[in-house]
């Protein structure tokens, strides 16, 4: 690092990425500004300089050396920083310990036979909470949000029609079982179907794929629909609907091709927007038929939802949420993007499932792109070609949101 690049550094202050410290900082204290930053987005750790930024200068003897033994010590797992010291003009040195964010979180802090999980709010570094906790497990790969038990629930939650036409008709297994212990050796197998002590339960992803009523156990599945004749939410929506059901539809399926039964979520949703996203022509045509406009491309919306069902957060207790205004449809997924996951990266086809289970199967009956790139081969050049304008994309530690801006119809 450059001189003129630390006096930036310092200029601008503390922040949730840079912590300024004197370098006779207790090693506990040391340990826990690292992991806050680890588990957030990694950062910097100024030894010899102030809290208000005034350069100290450091005074330990061989502080490298104790810097590396108090990770080596105190933090799991292990990291390895980079570290520099770096001279003022007053003959003043700094060290400038440099992490990027951790990839096999949650990093905590060991004192004694506790382990301690802290991240950054702000320019302050805290104990995590519960539901921080969570997330960090998620995202260090070690919580399987989707292969938990659902309380309450177990095999006849299920819908037996759904799995057989599955198993038969969609994947083509050669070998359906046929008694109760077979279906629950294989369900569990393919985890839909969990343990929970004593007890057989459905799994998050085996209720909302296959589920008879997943709202029923699982409070925030399915989807809360509004639509609204303005830019903005009113008080009298033209439609404000909670849609329930298991995420995939039963299909006949022959040589001719696969014709729909039973329409799941995807096809409820479908079913109750319509009329709210296309509008038909005053006139009818040579064929005796109306055409439909659009106001978006069906196969985009589609995408948009498939999308946030198959990577929203589930540890989240709210709905997904699509709205439709005059002017746009948005769909907001709860939770932030999974591991290391950008919008940049998002519509650059990058691929990381959060929940791999859904995914899967999701692939298997065709709703989800074969090469998992739906934003970038689908939902991106289909508003380019269509409305001539691209989706919007918004991205939190609370949500994802997908804008998709409406095109005008030219029907008469």
């Amino acid at each position: 690092m450059l001189k003129t690049e630390l006096l930036e550094l310092i200029a601008n202050g503390e922040n949730s990425g840079v912590e300024f410290k004197r370098d006779d900082i207790r090693p506990e204290q040391l340990a826990k500004e690292i992991v806050a930053m680890a588990n957030l987005q990694g950062g910097r750790i100024i030894l010899g300089v102030e809290d208000d930024g005034t350069p100290f200068g450091i005074q330990r003897n061989n502080l490298e050396e104790w810097v590396m033994n108090v990770i080596q010590d105190k933090i799991h797992p292990l990291m390895l920083p980079f570290y520099e010291e770096i001279k003022f003009d007053d003959n003043k040195t700094v060290a400038v310990i440099t992490f990027p964010q951790g990839i096999s979180k949650p990093y905590v802090v060991r004192e004694g036979n506790a382990e301690k999980i802290y991240i950054r709010i702000g320019s302050t570094s805290r104990l995590a909470t519960r539901e921080q906790q969570m997330r960090l497990f998620e995202l260090g790969g070690m919580l399987h949000t989707e292969v938990m038990p659902v309380p309450g629930t177990d095999i006849a939650c299920l819908d037996e029609a759904r799995l057989q036409n599955y198993l038969k008709d969609i994947i083509a297994d050669p070998e359906t079982p046929q008694t109760p212990s077979e279906w629950k050796s294989r369900l569990l197998g393919l985890g839909f179907l969990t343990e929970a002590g004593d007890r057989i339960c459905c799994s998050i992803a085996g209720l909302l794929l296959f589920g008879k009523n997943p709202r029923r156990y699982l409070k925030q599945s399915g989807l809360r629909v509004f639509a609204f004749n303005s830019e903005d939410k009113e008080y009298q929506a033209l439609l404000d609907k909670i849609i329930d059901g298991p995420l995939v539809g039963r299909w006949d399926v022959s040589d001719s091709g696969k014709n729909l039964i039973d329409g799941g979520i995807i096809e409820r949703f479908i079913e109750q927007v319509t009329p709210f996203v296309s509008k038909e022509a005053a006139k009818i045509d040579e064929h005796f038929r109306r055409e439909t406009q659009w106001y978006y491309p069906i196969d985009a919306v589609r995408e948009v939802l498939v999308n946030a069902l198959a990577h929203r957060d589930w540890t989240r207790f709210v709905d997904i949420e699509i709205g439709i205004y005059s002017n746009r449809l948005e769909v907001i997924s709860p939770g932030a993007l999974p591991n290391a996951m950008s919008i940049e990266k998002m519509i650059a086809g990058q691929r990381s499932p959060r929940n791999a289970i859904i995914m899967e199967v999701l692939r298997d009956y065709g709703y989800v792109d074969s090469r998992g790139m739906g934003i970038r081969t689908k939902v991106v050049p289909l508003m380019k070609r269509m409305n001539h304008v691209e989706p919007l994309f918004e991205a939190t530690e609370d949500y994802v949101k997908i804008v998709l801006p409406r095109g005008q119809s030219d029907l008469g």
